[in-house]
Order: C-alpha cells, then structure tokens, then sequence
C-alpha cells in the first residue's frame, strides 16, 4: 500500500521501505532486505494494486547483483512501487 523512498537516482535504490496492513488491520512496514528475505522464504507474499490489477512483488536482481523488490508487471524498473503514496 505504500513505500517509503530515499533519495537516489537510480530507481531500484529508491525504496527503503515497503508497507501495507495485515487482514486484521494492523499497519505493518519492513526494510527492503526484510521484504526479500521474507519473499524468499516463503514466509510471505506482497502485492501491488495498479491500474485496476494486483500484481505480486518480485524479487529482482540489478545489473551489479544487488537485490531489489518490483511487481511482476514492471520492466526492470520497480515503477508501481515507486508510483505508491509514502508510508506514514
């Protein structure tokens, strides 16, 4: 449901922080490495809203090997988490 942002030029750096709430709704928020780990695991599934579809967040890989979060729907460049609101 949202993302916090850090300042950066390069799009896959620019999120710090993925969050949403929980079915219960609780509000949650995890670092991007947490996110991944998390994904990684298995222990949990993300998904994006955008343009009327729910797409689910994917690990990825940039060129320089560093993991980062994107929808299933983007290019390389994580454009649906970068285009939601900044978490509170």
């Amino acid at each position: 449901m949202c993302t916090h942002k850090k300042d950066s030029q390069i799009p896959h750096e620019r999120i710090s922080h993925i969050g949403g709430v929980d079915p219960d709704g609780r509000h949650w928020k995890l670092t991007v490495p947490e996110a991944v780990e998390s994904i990684q695991n298995r222990d949990r599934s993300f998904m994006v809203l955008t343009q009327g579809n729910v797409f689910p967040v994917v690990v990825a890989v940039s060129a320089a090997g560093e993991r980062y979060l994107r929808a299933e729907s983007d290019g390389e460049q994580p454009e649906s988490l970068l285009s939601l609101p900044e978490c509170q």
